[in-house]
């Protein structure tokens, strides 16, 4: 039976939370063992949870804070779009992406694909 949308509402919000404020080892128990993660889109996918642990893995120590913006869930499927400011000694940089994931019958993510690119980073100074 494929999760619900409540199910897989309540997911990503605790994936947008746990960018922010959680361990990669939090984060990528979110994930199925064989999921897929292409971030950004256009670049190599990392497959399975020691190639996605990496990247979770530079986000560790970083000052972050995130916003979930909008959010759409139908079909065991999640499109939302949500804020990163990271801050790097006094500058702020800003990150808007929208993401798209899929989700196993367990509501554990199965894929993610994240749309950005360097151009939609904004640094304040």
């Amino acid at each position: 039976m494929v999760a619900s949308n409540e199910d897989i509402r309540s997911m990503v919000r605790r994936y947008v939370d746990l960018v922010a404020t959680g361990t990669p080892s939090e984060i990528l128990a979110l994930y199925a063992e064989d999921a897929t993660v292409e971030d950004p889109v256009g670049s190599p996918v990392r497959r399975g949870h020691e190639e996605i642990g990496s990247l979770y893995a530079s986000l560790e120590g970083l000052d972050l804070t995130t916003e979930l913006v909008t959010l759409r869930a139908c079909a065991g499927q999640a499109a939302f779009h949500f804020e990163i400011v990271t801050q790097l000694g006094q500058q702020r940089h800003h990150l808007a992406p929208l993401e798209v994931m899929t989700f196993d019958d367990d509501g554990r993510i199965l894929s993610m694909r994240a749309f950005w690119s360097d151009e939609d980073v904004v640094v304040e100074e």
